[in-house]
């Protein structure tokens, strides 16, 4: 038997950080989305107990450092599976981008494999699952948009957006989101984005004022150590996307395009800054 999953990019429209934790982790505000860039999983299962991996992806691992193997693990464990899987991931999102694609994959294992193996593992269940794998699973398992709070894993389900274009453009680096943490001072942090404003947006489908309302205080970080980020988010602006914001600790920046005639202008003006560019919808 064979079952399918899609693994969507989130991207976040707005992330804020309010302390250090004493769990080492910190206390954030984000409100999440996804968008039509996606990994795509195939899921076999397998007469023997093991756990095997493949990708079309040279640069990903296919081991237990691979949270999709983390979560076929997680959840074998949990409820004493003794059959295996094959997984085979069609890597389309970008590694270490600020959009979730491993976060995703993981949360995409987690649903195909209670199907795969009849495991009735209710949603709730499933996303205090995903807690144990990162902060950004259980948004996963569900998706659609949401307020995420806590270290990102409490999740208050919001309506869709606005209805518009993403183009999500990534220059040739990684960021590590421990990195970026780590060297953010939340003392320091001279603007918070508004919560409540960018809800009030969303509820009242003002694009607009969406776009406003958007703000990342992890970007200021990122921009210090990769100036890059500030070229692309400056060349997205001039070339007329409405809404430009830098994606969980990046280096994806990401602009909401109201009018597709725009699309490709955009596009095209990026292609010469990076080679991994995306015009794509939101999943609404």
């Amino acid at each position: 038997m064979k079952v399918y999953e899609k693994a969507p990019a989130k991207i976040n429209l707005l992330l804020d950080v309010l302390r250090k934790r004493d769990d080492g982790y910190h206390e954030v505000e984000m409100i999440m989305t996804m968008v039509d860039l996606a990994d795509r999983l195939e899921m076999t299962e397998l007469p023997r107990d093991t756990i095997i991996i493949s990708s079309q992806a040279g640069y990903i691992p296919l081991d237990e450092k691979n949270l999709a193997f983390q979560a076929a693990r997680l959840i074998k464990d949990q409820y004493d599976v003794r059959t295996g899987v094959y997984i085979h991931l069609d890597k389309r999102i970008p590694v270490a981008a600020g959009l979730a694609g491993g976060s995703s994959d993981a949360a995409a294992t987690l649903r195909g494999l209670n199907r795969l193996w009849k495991l009735n593992i209710p949603m709730e269940e499933l996303q205090a699952l995903g807690a144990e794998l990162g902060s950004d699973v259980p948004f996963c398992v569900s998706g659609g948009t949401a307020l995420a709070t806590g270290r990102g894993e409490k999740l208050q389900p919001i309506g869709a957006p606005p209805q518009c274009w993403v183009i999500l453009a990534k220059p040739p680096i990684h960021v590590s989101t421990q990195e970026i943490y780590g060297k953010l001072n939340v003392r320091e942090i001279e603007r918070h984005p508004s919560v409540p404003r960018m809800l009030q947006a969303i509820e009242d489908q003002q694009f607009g004022e969406m776009c406003q309302a958007m703000g990342n205080v992890l970007e200021d970080v990122t921009v210090r150590v990769h100036p890059e980020v500030r070229q692309i988010k400056e060349c997205m602006m001039r070339l007329g996307a409405d809404g430009v914001l830098m994606s969980g600790s990046g280096p994806t920046v990401f602009g909401l395009v109201s009018k597709e005639a725009k699309v490709p202008r955009i596009y095209n003006g990026l292609r010469g800054f990076c080679k991994d560019v995306y015009a794509v919808r939101m999943l609404t």
